[in-house]
């Protein structure tokens, strides 16, 4: 609901003050909402918003739905134009896109308590130039792509401040932030100097409501319940608001949102397509008597040697995941205005989420050298071969993960005379990862091998968007029937795994604004200090993942607990139309076990230090003692401190071309950058073959020594914006800056790690680098806008970004420490991943948006895409080790289509995003052709929602989301190369609002 009071509007309209620099971060519930909630408006401009976020009406408002009448005699009581709704909040929308000094894209609330959509990244991909990135397990957005740019290359603030995150990234998981509550969304494309340049994609600023946004008593309350098709259990979500004012002196807002998903998701993966060479002797109708293949060298024949390029996966499977996904947000702000010059607010945002997962599977793994019988596609795609040996596994896995977040600012702004004002901003804000003691992913994984290994089949018949892989000659030694036989069954690895990190952020802003006539001035300074913390404790560290590999007697193995207790056997479940629509064929059906239950089973065993257990893995797993405990890895502990420092200048002023107003804004900000970086170092001394499994290995360590590092830079970021209105429904704007986007701070390990889980055919190492520098984009914006009538408009976006120092994630085969791999007796190579500052690129694209709202009716719609390209597109048959391509870049449209009146609302959105390069790595990235890609597939998705009032106080609104059941699948190099096809079902939710 906003207010406009007639008797205030000659004295706003003589002060004609408008904050035009910092509109986009400032007018959250402020803007005006000039569409009716009946009729249509005189064609002409919407009246720019004035203080306070009041508006001039350009004509009576005329209310004909019949729910209006009660707000109609209210208001000729209190004297007030009570305006909401759909229309509403795109009005507010429209009146701060177009008073904006850049190119900036708003979603408001409709009322308090009443945001369009369920989740924040959902809303914001409704806008030209955004796409969304969803999880595959929970189908939930979770990050957004502008541009072409995700990830680390967007900056999202909470009321202009930077948000901590431990993921280890830059960029936040959307799914942790509660939309219930949210007052405004701003996406600004171009920077604000006096909020950030630290966005090659776009800066995105969450705006939260504050007492004296909306003065006086307000309540919001919500309640629904949600349910996942195949989770079959309705789930709640509810949240409270409560705000009131004292004497017009102090005020106080605080609001609490639980809320849950549960969702079941069906997936089908392959766990990475290395690239490789392969033996003449490996491929079908091969006629070798012998088939060794061997890297070409003294004593390898033509027959045997690796000479041929091409692809093989490198572990197959099926699961299902079972998510529950709660989360807590609760916000407090305390406001207070001694004068009418000054202003205080204290707040403080928390929010935890807890993500458990319970995964049943089943995986199969293969090896490049063993493979038979190879037919290859055109492409060099491994579509049908054969394995002999080939073992199964039987996977159950719970895990938890848990991200924590809470941020305290105080802010104050100060008006110093008629002209001159001054704000500052200080916060301090920390976040866990996985905070506490629990286990962060709890594994088991039984099955069979050896003597039960089978001569697998492995068949591609299809792309990764319509159909998976095949196997066949299955089940223990080839035997179907005895598939998931109980009797042949045995123990293998039990790999335990947390990832436990903190980010601890202080940032301290001070700004001064002069203002005179039509020439604003905006000066001052900004301070972050970023610390974050990493560690990783695992089962793979101490070795203990081996301790019952084998898989048992059955297999032939003196290693392995084999057959396990019928009582661990919970079930199973169907793997018989697993993926919807999908051409393939799986294997019957995987077992439904509790991991706990497992490990609590082998720990039940007893202590094989103080005596004889049968199938314990003595050979090469030493100091268990019987339970499964987690041991810091050394290599993965790093922390990083990174110190900034900005000034700021920004001048606004308007005038008049040719009798047209034009408005002009220039601003520069300098920052500079100090970074340390400390890790700890070990080398491998010695590889050597498991004793239970011929497919793992055991590495030996030197020595941990810390390894710090430092660097610095500094960089001088302008910005220009231009608007020019050529009538007054009709505007043209230009815009120049520099950007950056800093590395994502998991990269700045100065240390190179090797793993402990090592597998033979893997051997795999990672490094970070602390001298990365950051990206930096030259951007350019031509836009076009038609505002031809209230609550309509029509625009066209040109852009162009010149982007240099990207940052490559190369793999490169390489000896380390001289240890030699023990299945050739030759020096051990490895595939090291590191990152390095590389090639420059540019991005073009052009963006389209058409809102348009059809009179009275109550019907309209939104609709806009986005074309890109670049000069650096993926080059599939480049099989160097650094291959290089912009990421992100995808065609994409969206449309709603709604309807708003008397009370009623409906909406139907539609979104498309063509095929796109997700990133370079994938699950297991093994290979000899450098970081192989991950592409995802072009995605189309249907979501409704409506809502009715019954009264200004009570709604009931329903969602159902993903209708038409789109699938989320990505694939590699090639399109046949599917690595993961994601089944996670529709969403309905039906719940109530309370708005007083």
């Amino acid at each position: 609901m906003f207010k406009i009071r007639p008797a205030q509007i000659s004295s706003i309209v003589s002060a004609n003050i408008l904050s035009l620099g910092a509109s986009a971060a400032a007018l959250a519930w402020a803007a005006p909402a000039l569409a009716r909630d009946g009729g249509d408006a005189p064609t002409g401009p919407a009246t720019p918003p004035l203080a306070g976020g009041s508006t001039t009406p350009s004509a009576p408002v005329q209310e004909t739905d019949p729910a209006a009448a009660d707000d109609r005699a209210r208001q000729a009581q209190t004297d007030e134009i009570v305006i909401t709704g759909l229309r509403g909040s795109l009005q507010r929308n429209l009146d701060v896109k177009r008073t904006s000094p850049g190119v900036v894209d708003v979603i408001s609330a409709e009322d308090i308590g009443k945001f369009p959509d369920s989740n924040v990244a959902a809303s914001l991909q409704r806008l030209p130039g955004v796409s969304i990135q969803r999880s595959g397990a929970r189908g939930e957005p979770t990050g957004i792509t502008v541009r072409g740019f995700g990830g680390d290359f967007n900056t999202t603030l909470y009321d202009g401040r930077r948000i901590s995150t431990a993921t280890g990234g830059r960029q936040i998981d959307f799914s942790t932030v509660g939309v219930d509550f949210i007052g405004q969304l701003s996406v600004l494309k171009t920077p604000d100097v006096s909020l950030s340049a630290s966005a090659i994609g776009a800066t995105v600023d969450i705006q939260f409501p504050k007492p004296f946004d909306r003065p006086g008593f307000r309540v919001a309350a919500t309640a629904s319940g949600s349910i996942q098709d195949r989770a079959g259990k309705i789930v709640p979500t509810a949240g409270l608001l409560v705000s009131n004012t004292f004497n017009d002196t102090f005020g106080v807002l605080a609001n609490v949102i639980y809320t849950r998903r549960d969702t079941d998701t069906n997936r089908v993966f392959v766990n990475g397509w290395p690239g490789g060479n392969f033996a003449p002797c490996q491929l079908a109708g091969s006629t070798a008597p012998t088939c060794a293949p061997a890297n070409p060298g003294p004593g390898v024949t033509a027959s045997n040697a690796r000479t041929i390029p091409g692809w093989f996966p490198q572990q197959y499977g099926a699961e299902q995941q079972r998510v529950s996904d709660e989360r807590i947000d609760a916000r407090l702000a305390l406001q207070w205005q001694p004068s009418d010059d000054i202003m205080v607010t204290l707040d403080n945002n928390f929010s935890r989420q807890e993500v458990v997962s319970e995964n049943y599977a089943f995986g199969v793994w293969f090896n490049q050298t063993d493979l038979r019988n190879v037919e290859q596609d055109e492409n060099g795609t491994a579509v049908n071969f054969t394995q002999a040996g080939s073992p199964t596994d039987f996977t159950s896995a719970l895990n938890k993960e848990i991200l924590k977040t809470n941020q305290t600012g105080l802010n104050i702004k100060i008006d110093a005379s008629e002209n001159l004002s001054f704000e500052v901003d200080g916060a301090y804000a920390k976040s866990w990862r996985n905070p506490g003691d629990h286990v962060g992913s709890l594994n088991a994984d039984i099955g069979y091998g050896g003597a039960l290994g089978t001569n697998l089949q492995f068949i591609v018949d299809g792309d990764s968007k319509d159909a998976f892989p095949s196997i066949a000659n299955f089940g223990p030694a080839g035997n179907a029937a005895n598939w998931a036989n109980q009797a042949l069954i045995g123990s293998h690895v039990t790999v335990n795994q947390t990832q436990r990190n903190t980010d601890e952020l202080w940032q301290f802003r001070a700004a001064g604004t002069w203002e005179q006539d039509d020439l604003t001035v905006k000066f001052g300074g900004q301070f972050y200090q970023d610390t974050f913390d990493f560690l990783n404790q695992s089962t793979f560290t101490n070795n203990f993942w081996q301790a019952y590999a084998g898989y048992g007697t059955p297999s032939g193995r003196t290693t392995g607990i084999a057959p396990l207790p019928a009582s661990l056997y919970e079930g199973s479940i169907s793997l018989a139309d697993f993926i919807p629509g999908y051409k393939g064929s799986l294997p019957p059906s995987v077992f439904l076990f509790s991991p706990v239950a497992y490990q609590n089973y082998l720990t039940g065993l007893g202590n094989p230090q103080t005596q004889v257990i049968p199938g314990f893995n003595y050979g090469s797993v030493n100091g268990f003692t019987g339970t499964f405990d987690e041991q810091i890895d050394p290599g993965s502990v790093m922390n990083v401190r990174e110190r900034t420092w900005s000034l700021f200048l920004r001048v606004n002023f308007k005038t008049e071309i040719a009798g047209m107003p034009f408005h002009f804004n220039a601003g520069v900000r300098n920052e500079t950058t100090n970074l340390r970086s400390i890790g700890q170092g070990r080398l491998p001394t010695s590889i050597a073959t498991s004793t239970a499994d011929p497919t793992l290995l055991t590495v030996s360590y030197g020595p941990t020594q810390p390894i710090e590092s430092s660097s610095n830079y500094s960089f001088l970021l302008p910005s220009v914006d231009a608007r020019l209105e050529i009538t007054p429904e009709f505007l043209v704007r230009l815009s120049a800056s520099r950007t950056l986007t800093r590395p994502a701070l998991n990269l700045l390990n100065p240390v190179l790690n090797v793993g402990s889980g090592q597998r033979i055919g893997a051997l795999t190492a990672n490094g970070g680098n602390p001298n990365l520098r950051p990206y930096l984009a030259d951007n350019f914006d031509l836009a076009a806008e038609w505002y031809y009538q209230r609550n309509s408009y029509l625009s066209v976006n040109a852009f162009l970004k010149n982007v240099s120092n990207f940052i490559v994630g190369g793999v490169t085969t390489q000896e380390i420490n001289d240890v030699i791999d023990p299945t050739t007796g030759r020096p051990a190579i490895f595939s090291v991943t590191q990152q390095v500052n590389g090639p420059d690129a540019t991005v073009r694209g052009i963006e389209l948006a058409w809102q348009h709202v059809f009179g009275d009716s109550g019907f309209g719609f939104q609709a806009n895409a986005t074309f890109v390209n670049t000069n650096r597109p993926y080059d599939d048959q480049d099989l160097s080790q650094t291959g290089f391509a912009v990421t992100g870049l995808a065609n994409s449209a969206n449309f709603v289509g709604f309807y708003d009146k008397d009370g009623f609302q409906i909406r139907a959105a539609v979104n498309w995003r063509d095929e796109y390069l997700l990133q370079f790595g994938q699950n297991q990235n093994t290979g000899s052709f450098g970081a192989e890609p991950t592409f995802v597939d072009e995605s189309f998705q249907i979501d409704l929602s409506t809502s009715y009032d019954f009264n200004r106080n009570f709604s009931v609104f329903a969602e159902a989301l993903n209708i038409t059941n789109n699938q989320q699948s990505t694939h590699g190099r090639f399109s046949n190369q599917m690595l993961d096809v994601f089944d996670y079902g529709r969403r309905y939710t039906l719940g109530l609002r309370f708005r007083y």
